[in-house]
């Protein structure tokens, strides 16, 4: 430790590289604060380019430390040494304290709860720092900060956890109050939305917040707008104008087969059936006979009226399978059982499936009607796929998205719910949708390295990688989890940034269950930038999906003017990119684009032109309102969602805009 430290006193400040997102452990045993800082996007490299250092418990004192704080540094102290006790974090004479339970600043009230306690010293704390945790019950000081001129330090009472988040979940939130600014941002989040957690309020400020915090698309609960009603479809309407305006799209999000609760009470002849010959109403859901023809056919057409009914970007058909989690072990839930399921599966077995619960319950029977599920499942979710594709001839530009839960992970979600990626996957040989794998309950326990195994299963599967993405539930969890039973703080950026870093898409279910001290972060978690660094006067970075980074004033990129950035944010495509800074370009602006960046440039002071992709329609805001507008070539009236704020056809085109 001493040699590390003495090494990194003698590099001149000149060499130290402030402006990149760098850390450094300064110990042989770096600990979770890799997982930790990267969860945000730092990344780590040597003490003499890093801005970011972390000092664990025993480091050893130095004078020098003070001078690089003040000049920017920012020091993160671990437990008991000399150098934190330089900077008056020092170990009272009150007698220790059982630590098993803490209160945080950024959400008083949650719990916050280790699995395992520990006897620690009782610190005192300097003059001027802020305690940001502290232990529940006798308030000793767990986490503080300190500003010090352009720096800053982060002090914690111990490590923090082999995860890095089993006992400090706000350690990010700190840095950022002390003024840590995270290097990159995503604007490609998905988020669920159901209006039933969100009654009467204020749209457009909650879309101002949803882009802040990296959302792109919003999938909306439709079935709370399946039939027609007046006071409904308005809000529903607002919404999606809101949306759009603020560069949101916005998806109906279908839960079949859920359908409403109107079409349940006036069809009660269609209701699915459990294997104890019960109307199937299951937790919240309850689930229509999509076998029964004459139920599908008014469904489908209750849904194409929806689709048609409101200016909606995509489609989600969602959980699309059977019931329940428990398998053939709960036959009270188990679905389908319905009569018309039952004659279908006797003519092609010979028996009733309800045998299967009484004098039939020999596992070579119980195997055929699982495959002869799983095998329904898959029809269903073909067959409704055309269904989309209808309403597609109407709504060229509409975005198709079959979300599935994971069963290549979790493997007993094939016999429990009927779910079979294997079978459906091939689909996408022939259409275009988006694959979106849902993380099951049984695994909401596990860290954030599930999402690369998850991400190496389906892959296997198919040769459409692109087209694969992942849904996160932000839910209070079932089993015994620590130290939150929701997610928060430095545990969710890292499952999010590990998803983002596996699929081409990462959504959240859903927006009203994230707290609001992770929507600061949330968008950097989900940056995915492989390279930062400086070349002479030039900026190289390199991301796989394209990135926001910190920026004010021109830039050229790659040596052009480059006009795709607001007041503080710059925007690159995927791909290595070197950005310097240059003249503010005289012309209009690209300030948001939601849809995948492929070029830009500043053609005159009145004048831009970019190329985008997207699977759905896109949408793009101006620093000034759009007067004439020409896509591959061709002369368009503009679609306004606002003055500034323009829709474009899904698929890969070049745009060029002019304006006053």
């Amino acid at each position: 430790m001493r040699q590390i430290l003495a090494s990194f006193v003698v590099f001149a400040c000149a060499a130290w590289a402030a402006d990149l997102p760098y850390f450094s452990v300064l110990s042989d045993d770096a600990g979770a604060w890799p997982e930790i800082l990267g969860s945000i996007g730092l990344q780590r490299q040597p003490a003499g380019v890093s801005r970011i250092f972390v000092a664990r418990t025993g480091a050893a004192a130095s004078v020098e430390w003070f001078a690089r704080v003040e000049r920017g540094a920012v020091l993160i102290l671990e437990g008991e040494s000399s150098l934190a006790d330089l900077f008056g974090f020092r170990r009272s004479r009150k007698d220790p304290v059982r630590v098993q339970s803490l209160s945080d600043v950024h959400h008083p009230t949650l719990p916050i709860v280790w699995e395992k306690g520990l006897e620690l010293p009782v610190f005192e704390i300097p003059e001027g720092a802020q305690v940001f945790a502290r232990e529940r019950w006798s308030g000793a000081p767990m986490t503080a900060g300190l500003k010090l001129g352009s720096g800053a330090i982060l002090w914690v009472a111990a490590p923090p956890g082999e995860r890095g988040y089993e006992r400090f979940p706000y350690l990010l939130n700190a840095l950022a109050d002390l003024g840590l600014d995270p290097p990159f941002r995503s604007n490609r989040l998905w988020a669920f939305f159901d209006s039933a957690y969100r009654t009467r309020v204020d749209v457009d400020y909650f879309a101002t917040r949803w882009r802040k915090a990296g959302i792109a698309a919003l999938h909306v609960a439709a079935w709370h707008n399946f039939e027609p009603e007046p006071e409904g479809d308005a809000y529903l309407k607002k919404l999606i104008e809101a949306c759009h305006r603020e560069g949101i799209l916005v998806y109906a999000w279908f839960e079949l087969p859920h359908v409403s609760e109107k079409f349940w009470a006036d069809h009660p002849a269609w209701r699915e059936q459990t294997a104890v010959l019960q109307d199937a109403q299951l937790d919240w859901r309850k689930l229509m006979n999509l076998t029964n023809r004459e139920c599908f056919r008014a469904v489908s057409a209750g849904v194409r009226a929806l689709v048609g009914r409101f200016d909606w970007d995509g489609v989600n058909l969602a959980e699309l399978y059977f019931e329940s989690l428990e398998g053939m072990a709960n036959p009270s839930r188990f679905t389908p059982m319905n009569a018309d399921v039952r004659a279908l599966f006797q003519q092609e077995a010979g028996f009733d499936p309800r045998e299967l619960f009484g004098t039939r319950a020999d596992e070579a029977s119980r195997r055929m009607f699982l495959d002869f599920r799983a095998g329904l499942a898959r029809r269903m979710q073909e067959e409704w796929l055309a269904e989309l594709d209808i309403s597609r001839r109407a709504k060229p530009d509409l975005d198709l998205v079959l979300t599935h839960v994971d069963d290549r992970f979790d493997t007993g979600m094939r016999d429990s719910i009927g779910a079979d990626a294997a079978r459906v996957l091939p689909l996408l040989d022939t259409r275009s949708f988006t694959f979106l794998i849902e993380d099951p309950a049984t695994v909401w326990h596990l860290g954030p390295e599930r999402y690369p195994a998850i991400a190496e299963r389906y892959r296997a599967l198919t040769p459409h990688k692109d087209k694969l993405a992942i849904d996160l539930n932000i839910v209070e969890r079932y089993q015994n989890v620590y130290p939150t039973k929701q997610q928060t703080g430095t545990e969710l950026f890292q499952l999010v940034h590990r998803a983002a870093g596996s699929f081409a898409r990462v959504a959240l279910y859903f927006e009203n269950s994230l707290l609001p001290p992770d929507l600061k972060l949330l968008a950097s978690a989900a940056a995915a930038v492989s390279r930062i660094e400086h070349m002479g006067p030039k900026t190289v970075i390199d991301s796989a999906a394209g990135v926001g980074i910190p920026w004010k004033g021109g830039a050229k990129v790659d040596g052009e003017l480059w006009p795709a950035q607001d007041d503080e944010t710059l925007w690159l495509p995927a791909g290595p990119h070197a950005i310097e800074p240059a003249p503010q370009a005289a012309g209009p602006r690209l300030v948001h684009l939601n849809g995948d960046l492929k070029a830009a440039r500043a053609v005159d002071a009145k004048t831009l032109e970019f190329t985008y992709q997207s699977a759905s329609r896109a949408i793009a805001i101006f620093s000034r309102a759009p007067v004439k507008l020409r896509i591959d070539g061709v002369d368009e009236a503009p679609q306004l969602a606002g003055p500034a704020t323009l829709l474009l056809p899904r698929g890969q085109h070049v745009v060029t805009l002019a304006t006053d």
